[in-house]
Protein backbone atom coordinates (compact mmCIF):
# COMPACT_ATOMS: atom_id res chain seq x y z
CA UNK A 1 0.00 0.00 0.00
CA UNK A 2 1.39 3.78 -0.87
CA UNK A 3 0.34 6.88 0.77
CA UNK A 4 1.28 8.56 -2.95
CA UNK A 5 -1.73 9.54 -4.53
CA UNK A 6 -2.59 7.15 -7.81
CA UNK A 7 -3.65 7.13 -11.01
CA UNK A 8 -5.96 4.55 -12.58
CA UNK A 9 -7.31 6.27 -15.24
CA UNK A 10 -6.59 8.19 -18.61
CA UNK A 11 -7.91 10.95 -19.75
CA UNK A 12 -8.18 11.81 -23.59
CA UNK A 13 -8.58 15.33 -23.28
CA UNK A 14 -7.87 18.89 -20.69
CA UNK A 15 -9.98 19.38 -17.80
CA UNK A 16 -10.04 22.69 -16.87
CA UNK A 17 -7.35 22.80 -13.95
CA UNK A 18 -4.13 20.21 -13.57
CA UNK A 19 -2.39 19.79 -10.90
CA UNK A 20 0.95 18.68 -12.36
CA UNK A 21 2.78 17.37 -15.76
CA UNK A 22 5.33 14.83 -16.16
CA UNK A 23 7.56 15.15 -19.02
CA UNK A 24 8.42 11.50 -20.71
CA UNK A 25 10.67 10.34 -23.60
CA UNK A 26 9.24 7.78 -26.00
CA UNK A 27 10.22 4.94 -24.09
CA UNK A 28 8.64 5.82 -21.11
CA UNK A 29 5.49 6.95 -22.50
CA UNK A 30 4.71 3.06 -22.64
CA UNK A 31 3.93 1.92 -19.57
CA UNK A 32 1.48 -0.13 -16.31
CA UNK A 33 3.25 0.82 -13.07
CA UNK A 34 5.11 3.10 -12.55
CA UNK A 35 6.02 6.10 -9.48
CA UNK A 36 6.47 9.46 -11.35
CA UNK A 37 6.95 13.13 -10.62
CA UNK A 38 5.92 15.94 -11.97
CA UNK A 39 7.23 19.27 -13.08
CA UNK A 40 5.93 21.17 -9.76
CA UNK A 41 6.81 18.06 -7.77
CA UNK A 42 3.98 16.02 -7.53
CA UNK A 43 4.30 12.21 -7.10
CA UNK A 44 1.79 9.91 -7.63
CA UNK A 45 1.68 6.42 -8.57
CA UNK A 46 0.66 5.56 -11.86
CA UNK A 47 -1.01 2.09 -11.73
CA UNK A 48 -2.86 1.20 -15.13
CA UNK A 49 -4.90 -2.25 -15.87
CA UNK A 50 -2.68 -2.95 -18.65
CA UNK A 51 0.44 -1.54 -20.15
CA UNK A 52 -0.37 1.46 -22.13
CA UNK A 53 0.82 3.81 -24.85
CA UNK A 54 0.27 7.38 -23.36
CA UNK A 55 0.72 9.24 -27.35
CA UNK A 56 -3.12 7.99 -27.02
CA UNK A 57 -3.84 9.79 -24.13
CA UNK A 58 -4.02 13.63 -22.62
CA UNK A 59 -3.15 12.70 -18.87
CA UNK A 60 -3.68 10.73 -16.01
CA UNK A 61 -6.78 11.12 -13.80
CA UNK A 62 -5.58 10.29 -10.26
CA UNK A 63 -8.11 8.76 -7.97
CA UNK A 64 -8.25 12.22 -5.56
CA UNK A 65 -9.78 13.94 -8.66
CA UNK A 66 -6.91 15.85 -9.50
CA UNK A 67 -5.46 15.60 -13.69
CA UNK A 68 -1.53 15.78 -14.71
CA UNK A 69 -0.78 16.17 -18.18
CA UNK A 70 1.88 14.14 -20.09
CA UNK A 71 4.08 15.94 -22.06
CA UNK A 72 7.23 14.41 -23.95
CA UNK A 73 10.49 15.16 -23.61
CA UNK A 74 13.20 16.23 -26.00
CA UNK A 75 15.03 13.52 -27.63
CA UNK A 76 18.15 13.39 -29.90
CA UNK A 77 16.54 12.66 -33.28
CA UNK A 78 17.98 12.56 -36.77
CA UNK A 79 15.77 13.78 -39.50
CA UNK A 80 15.83 12.17 -42.31
CA UNK A 81 15.12 13.33 -45.97
CA UNK A 82 15.68 11.87 -49.55
CA UNK A 83 14.03 9.55 -51.64
CA UNK A 84 11.45 8.78 -48.25
CA UNK A 85 9.42 6.16 -49.95
CA UNK A 86 12.55 4.16 -50.29
CA UNK A 87 14.17 5.00 -46.72
CA UNK A 88 11.24 4.38 -44.68
CA UNK A 89 11.15 1.09 -46.44
CA UNK A 90 14.89 0.40 -44.86
CA UNK A 91 14.07 1.84 -41.50
CA UNK A 92 10.92 -0.08 -41.27
CA UNK A 93 12.37 -3.54 -42.27
CA UNK A 94 14.60 -2.70 -39.12
CA UNK A 95 11.96 -2.32 -36.78
CA UNK A 96 13.04 1.03 -36.03
CA UNK A 97 10.24 3.40 -34.81
CA UNK A 98 10.00 6.48 -36.96
CA UNK A 99 7.96 9.30 -37.21
CA UNK A 100 6.70 10.58 -40.71
CA UNK A 101 6.27 13.81 -42.16
CA UNK A 102 5.22 15.03 -45.55
CA UNK A 103 8.93 16.42 -46.07
CA UNK A 104 11.02 14.10 -43.69
CA UNK A 105 11.07 11.40 -41.52
CA UNK A 106 12.47 11.21 -38.00
CA UNK A 107 14.37 9.05 -35.78
CA UNK A 108 15.92 8.75 -32.53
CA UNK A 109 20.09 9.06 -33.63
CA UNK A 110 21.30 5.78 -34.01
CA UNK A 111 24.40 5.78 -35.51
CA UNK A 112 24.66 2.43 -37.48
CA UNK A 113 21.06 3.55 -38.69
CA UNK A 114 22.12 6.48 -39.79
CA UNK A 115 25.07 5.11 -41.72
CA UNK A 116 23.19 2.92 -43.32
CA UNK A 117 20.88 5.85 -44.51
CA UNK A 118 23.57 7.87 -45.67
CA UNK A 119 24.43 4.63 -47.96
CA UNK A 120 21.03 5.09 -49.35
CA UNK A 121 21.54 8.67 -50.06
CA UNK A 122 19.66 9.80 -47.51
CA UNK A 123 20.53 14.19 -46.13
CA UNK A 124 20.47 13.60 -41.88
CA UNK A 125 20.22 16.58 -39.78
CA UNK A 126 20.21 16.01 -36.25
CA UNK A 127 17.91 17.92 -34.13
CA UNK A 128 16.52 17.52 -30.70
CA UNK A 129 12.33 17.58 -29.70
CA UNK A 130 9.73 15.38 -28.92
CA UNK A 131 9.42 12.00 -30.78
CA UNK A 132 6.12 10.95 -31.80
CA UNK A 133 7.10 7.53 -34.03
CA UNK A 134 4.05 6.36 -36.30
CA UNK A 135 1.89 3.45 -34.57
CA UNK A 136 1.91 -0.07 -36.11
CA UNK A 137 -0.46 -1.83 -38.71
CA UNK A 138 -1.03 -4.46 -35.72
CA UNK A 139 -2.64 -2.02 -33.46
CA UNK A 140 -3.40 1.02 -32.33
CA UNK A 141 -0.58 3.41 -30.87
CA UNK A 142 2.81 1.64 -30.35
CA UNK A 143 1.89 -2.27 -31.20
CA UNK A 144 3.44 -5.23 -28.46
CA UNK A 145 4.37 -7.43 -31.09
CA UNK A 146 2.06 -8.92 -33.85
CA UNK A 147 1.00 -12.11 -35.46
CA UNK A 148 0.42 -12.58 -39.54
CA UNK A 149 0.88 -16.64 -39.74
CA UNK A 150 4.44 -16.92 -39.47
CA UNK A 151 7.30 -16.85 -37.21
CA UNK A 152 10.29 -13.89 -37.78
CA UNK A 153 13.89 -16.16 -37.45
Amino acid sequence: MTDLPTARRLLHHAPETIADTVVLDYDARLMRRKRLAGKAGLTFLVDLAEVTNLDDHWGFALDDGRAVAVEPASEDLTLVRGDLARLAWHIGNRHTPCQIDADHLCIRRDHVIEAMLAHLGADLTPVTGPFRPEGGAYGKGRTMGHDHGHSHP
